[in-house]
Order: C-alpha cells, then sequence, then structure tokens
C-alpha cells in the first residue's frame, strides 16, 4: 500500500512538473513572438533662416533640400514596424510631417514590402521599397547631412515592384529588379523599369532604365572609403537622361569625428541639368556647400549646418537683402533629430 501511495504522488509530482516546463515553454515561446516584432524609428525639427536675405522676401530656399522651411519647422515622424519569421517577413515604414510628404507626395507610406529568404545568399522582396540609387536617403537619421543633395532630390525616392538580392560572395552582390516607373505605386499606364546594382567592396555601381517614361536611363555610383580611423569619404557620381530633361553630377562627403559624440561634415556638390537640343552651356549649373557638425547626446543628434548654394551663368533664382535678384544663397540651420528603436 505504501508503494502504491508513493506511486501516486509521484505520478502527481511529474504530472505539475510537465505542467509548469509546458507553461514556462509556452510564455518563453509569446515572448519570442513578441521580440520578432520590432518597432523603431525616429522624428525630427529644425529652425532655419536665410543669412543673404530676409525670410519674408523673395525666394528664399534651394527647393531641393527637404529641410527648405524657414524659422522653426517640422520635418516628419517615422515609424517603422518590421516581423521576422524564420525565412520571411515584413516591413512597414510610415511616415507623417513635411519630409515625408515631399518624399511620397503625401501617401505616408514610405515604404511596404515582404520578402523571402530563398536561401542563405538569396532574397526576394516584393512591395515598395526606397531607392537604392544615390548617397542619401529620405529618413534625415540615415544622412550626415540634414538638408538634401541636388542629386538626391532629382533621382527616385521609392520604387514598386519586385527584386532579387544575391550575394555572390562576403564582400560581391548583386540585385535585379523589375518595377512601376520611379515613384509610381498604381501602374496605369502599362510601362515598367529595370533595376540592377552591383556591390563591390562597399562600392555600388547602380542602374535604372524606364524606356523614357519617367526619368529614363541613370547610371549612379555610390561608395566610400575609411582614409584613417577618424576620417570617411563617401562619394556619389550620377548621369540621368529621359526624352527631354536629365541631369549629371558628382558629390564629395569628407567627414572627420573629432570624438565619440561629434563628427563634422562638407557636401560639395557639382549639379547640371541637361536638355535635348540645348547647349549645355546655356544651361545653369550649381556648385553647393554645406557643412554640418553632428552633436550625439543619448538617441539625440543635434545638427548645426551651414549651406551656399551658388547658380552659374545669368540664372537668378534668389533675392538678396535688397531684393535684388542673385544667383547664390547663404542659409543655416540647426536640425535636432530623435531615433527609436
Amino acid at each position: 500500500m505504501k508503494t502504491i501511495s508513493i506511486t501516486k504522488y509521484a505520478k502527481k509530482i511529474v504530472l505539475a512538473a510537465f505542467a509548469l516546463a509546458t507553461t514556462a515553454a509556452f510564455a518563453q515561446d509569446e515572448e519570442t513572438e513578441e521580440k520578432k516584432v520590432q518597432i523603431s524609428g525616429s522624428v525630427d525639427t529644425y529652425y532655419r533662416t536665410a543669412l543673404s536675405t530676409s525670410d519674408a522676401e523673395g525666394v528664399i530656399d534651394p527647393g531641393t533640400s527637404f529641410a527648405n522651411e524657414t524659422g522653426f519647422a517640422l520635418g516628419m515622424a517615422n515609424l517603422i514596424a518590421a516581423y521576422e519569421g524564420e525565412k520571411t517577413g515584413v516591413v512597414a515604414d510610415l511616415v507623417f510631417g513635411p519630409r515625408g510628404d515631399d518624399a511620397t507626395g503625401g501617401f505616408n507610406l514610405n515604404q511596404l514590402y515582404a520578402y523571402w529568404n530563398v536561401s542563405e545568399g538569396t532574397t526576394l522582396t516584393v512591395g515598395r521599397f526606397n531607392t537604392y540609387l544615390g548617397y542619401e536617403v529620405i529618413a534625415p537619421a540615415g544622412n550626415f547631412n540634414y538638408s538634401t543633395s541636388y542629386l538626391f532630390s532629382n533621382g527616385p525616392f521609392s520604387h514598386v515592384g519586385l527584386k532579387a538580392d544575391f550575394g555572390l560572395s562576403d564582400d560581391v552582390s548583386l540585385m535585379l529588379a523589375v518595377m512601376n516607373v520611379t515613384d509610381v505605386n498604381n501602374n496605369l499606364t502599362g510601362a515598367y523599369a529595370l533595376g540592377a546594382q552591383l556591390g563591390f567592396f562597399d562600392q555600388y555601381l547602380n542602374l535604372y532604365y524606364d524606356g523614357g517614361e519617367a526619368l529614363g536611363f541613370e547610371i549612379d555610383y555610390t561608395g566610400g572609403f575609411d582614409v584613417t580611423e577618424d576620417f570617411f569619404l563617401g562619394i556619389n557620381a550620377a548621369i540621368a537622361t529621359d526624352s527631354g530633361n536629365g541631369f549629371y553630377g558628382a558629390a564629395l562627403y569628407p567627414q572627420y569625428a573629432t570624438s565619440d559624440d561629434f563628427t563634422i561634415g562638407l557636401r560639395g556638390e557639382y549639379f547640371q541639368p541637361t536638355a535635348d537640343g540645348i547647349d549645355t552651356s546655356d544651361i545653369a549649373s550649381v556648385l553647393a556647400l554645406t557643412l554640418t557638425g553632428s552633436f550625439t547626446v543619448e538617441n539625440l543628434i543635434i545638427k548645426p549646418e551651414i549651406r551656399l548654394d551658388s547658380w552659374s551663368n545669368d540664372f537668378e533664382p534668389f533675392t538678396d537683402n535688397d531684393l535684388s535678384p542673385t544667383n547664390s544663397l547663404s542659409s543655416f540651420l540647426v536640425a535636432a533629430i530623435y531615433t527609436f528603436d
């Protein structure tokens, strides 16, 4: 009888232990599942003023900077939700505010795509994704300079389509894509674009072609080099043509970290619009110099910035303090960017 009693108690102990282990495992699985959904993003705001003209008169912004309001102004709120399974995942990237409106046409949807890691070196992505062309991106947290370049502002922002990324080796990659024409969500014309990117030791050659439907054809080089431990040099160069207009230009991004919390950098850019049937010497070009400091306090980034835009020839898009037409504009801003994840 004692043996039977002990067996009964043993069974109860075993069952209780099993139930406890099952509950703990289930709770752990739930915690793991919750950790797969990740929320990240940023918010940004800034103050900007023109130095060479009155803020209340004339044209007082470069028209390309995504930071072209005066006084105290808003950038955007960026909210990114990402879920990742064993081989598949999805990303929803939402933007709200003037900067997001300029980049998405007020659609508030920066990116929305699903992906499948077919193998260790192959990933398929379908949906809306930010462009692979150019050095800069829409989200200010991803750029060193707060205002953006002419090359970025005149190139694509986002694409809707299907792309395949191939990791050919640790340092070589290839991307191929078929998409709607640039920055078009709904294809109403039946026209498509082809894209490609070849990566080689963090240097990227990018191609885009849509047969003249929108941007036409663009070839773009984006890369950079760690000259020293504290000094980095970024490079961007592009040529774009379509059925009527296009552009070419180049930009250098030298950046020097004076400490763990502060980096100073310069963007020097030359940009030349082009047009069929017109001598390019008759079309004004622009030289834009942007000096930016970046100071980090925890997740807060403070960026003071001085920018000079100078157009050639007789192109005079700005006014000076006497309200006379001028081809140059100097401006100052200080931006605050807060990131979270």
